[in-house]
Parts: structure tokens; C-alpha cells; sequence
């Protein structure tokens, strides 16, 4: 019977390699933030989300996988950021690039009217849109001068409650307004 709750239990030594793994990752993240700066952990384009979840997919097997050094991981870790940095300077460098690798902003909405052909390319329904649309307050359609999907696939709700205000079209500036 207490064969069956062997997951329920470490050895102490386990339960140390798992203490000083994560100490160690811990201090490397902070010099790998330190020297990268907060980008490394931003969400500014998918390639970004991505590196951001491999990140800490490499942080937690460092953690808890014992069969992986914290060598290995820390250089995981650098390797990732190393690679987040040079396509970030390649992406402002290169125009060709940038659109090769990072999504662009497509507008789901334009004062108060949903463009459906945006939806369907996009893959979201219009519930996903309403949902956004009442997470950001929005109590009646004409509020909204613009629904935007950025390039890390949230949704931007610009909304005004004074109906005579205008949006400044510097505010869509890169934004599609219809499918790449």
C-alpha cells in the first residue's frame, strides 16, 4: 500500500539537488535579465512569447529533472537569450526580417463595426471579440473606435465613453486593415 504513494515522497538528497538547482537558476536568470534587460521576458511579438515559454520550460526541468544539470540548463537558458537578442537586433535592422518573423496587427474593429473577413482569417470568433470587448468595459458597441489582435495575439480594445471622440490614427499605425 505505501509502494502506491511513493509519489508523495522525495529522499533528502533529491529534496537538496532541487534546493541548490533552483538557487543556482534563480541567480542566473538575474544576470541573464541584468545583462539582456526586460525584453527577455516581454511578450512584444509571438517569437518573444515563445522564447518566454521556453524559457521556463528549461527552468523547470533544471528544477525538478535531476537527470539534467544545472550546467546544462544555464546554458539552455543563455543560449535562448543569446538568440532572442540577435533576432531582436536583426528584426530592427532588417524590415524583410521583421515581417518574416513577427506577426502583424490585423483591426477586428472599427468604430463600432466588426469586420468579419478580419475575424475569419484570423481564426477568432465573435465571442472571443465580445468576451474581450466586455472584459475592457464596453457597454455598447459604438464605445468602440477599434479592436486590434497585436502581434502576441491579445486583442486591444480602444474605447471611449464620449461617443464624438476620435481615435488618432497614429494609434493604428502598423495595424492592417485587412488580412496580410
Amino acid at each position: 500500500m505505501l509502494e502506491d504513494l511513493n509519489w508523495l515522497y522525495a529522499d533528502s538528497d533529491d529534496i537538496l539537488i532541487t534546493i541548490f538547482s533552483t538557487i543556482i537558476i534563480y541567480v542566473v536568470i538575474i544576470l541573464i535579465t541584468r545583462l539582456n534587460g526586460l525584453r527577455t521576458f516581454a511578450k512584444m511579438s509571438s517569437f518573444d512569447f515563445a522564447i518566454t515559454i521556453a524559457i521556463g520550460s528549461v527552468i523547470a526541468s533544471t528544477m525538478l529533472l535531476h537527470k539534467e544539470s544545472v550546467v546544462q540548463g544555464a546554458v539552455g537558458l543563455a543560449i535562448l537569450v543569446l538568440l532572442q537578442f540577435i533576432v531582436a537586433k536583426t528584426r530592427k535592422s532588417s524590415n524583410v526580417f521583421d515581417k518574416l518573423i513577427t506577426n502583424q496587427p490585423i483591426l477586428l474593429m472599427d468604430k463600432g463595426v466588426i469586420i468579419h473577413k478580419n475575424l475569419k482569417a484570423t481564426r477568432v470568433t465573435e465571442a472571443d471579440l465580445y468576451a474581450k470587448l466586455r472584459e475592457a468595459n464596453v457597454l455598447n458597441k459604438d464605445q468602440v473606435l477599434a479592436v486590434v489582435l497585436e502581434t502576441t495575439g491579445d486583442m486591444s480594445v480602444l474605447h471611449s465613453n464620449d461617443t464624438d471622440k476620435e481615435l488618432d490614427e497614429e494609434m493604428l499605425k502598423g495595424v492592417h486593415l485587412t488580412p496580410p
